[in-house]
């Protein structure tokens, strides 16, 4: 997809959202069934995805670790946000590989010590690029503009809002 084809593509998507700003909320939603392990299924809208204990917490490995699959997302949409950035801005990436790490303390997870952090302590997400003809300021333009527009990046940077309710059967 070149720039043109991309601006045709968004261009009545952000009319009707300047016009109808209502029009622009939407809801996503994930689910999860229970499994008879411990371990759940989450069907991703292509396949479905089975997610169960990190070897740290006494997995076998076997199954896909939710932390995993939240460093998966955000891979996925910068390097998705990163490629429509490029191809609007015209800057020239030749290939590129997107990670992210995140640093994990168990012993927060399995209440071994009631001061250790549950979750990641820290991520690092690192885009390496093959972009010989791009200028410097063209990279660094590329970078700012990423980190806006990634939805999963802005999304862990800014803590949404977020409650938990518990629903009984019967």
């Amino acid at each position: 997809m070149d720039r043109d084809a991309l601006r045709a593509l968004q261009a009545p998507l952000k009319e009707r959202y300047r016009e109808a700003p209502d029009d622009a909320l939407v809801t996503l939603t994930a689910t999860a069934t229970l499994d008879d392990e411990v371990a759940c299924n989450v069907q991703t809208g292509r396949a479905l995805a089975k997610a169960g204990l990190h070897p740290a917490t006494g997995g076998d490995g076997s199954l896909l670790c939710s932390g995993d699959m939240l460093l998966d997302a955000l891979v996925a949409c910068a390097g998705v946000t990163l490629r429509a950035v490029a191809t609007a801005l015209e800057i020239p990436i030749e290939a590129g590989t997107i990670t992210a790490q995140g640093e994990l303390d168990f012993r927060g997870t399995l209440g071994v010590d009631r001061d250790a952090p549950v979750g990641f302590a820290s991520i690092a997400l690192r885009l390496h690029l093959d972009a010989p003809h791009a200028s410097e300021e063209q990279l660094a333009t590329l970078l700012k503009l990423t980190e806006r527009y990634c939805v999963v990046l802005q999304t862990l940077r800014t803590t949404p809002s977020l409650t938990t309710e518990l629903v009984t059967a019967g």
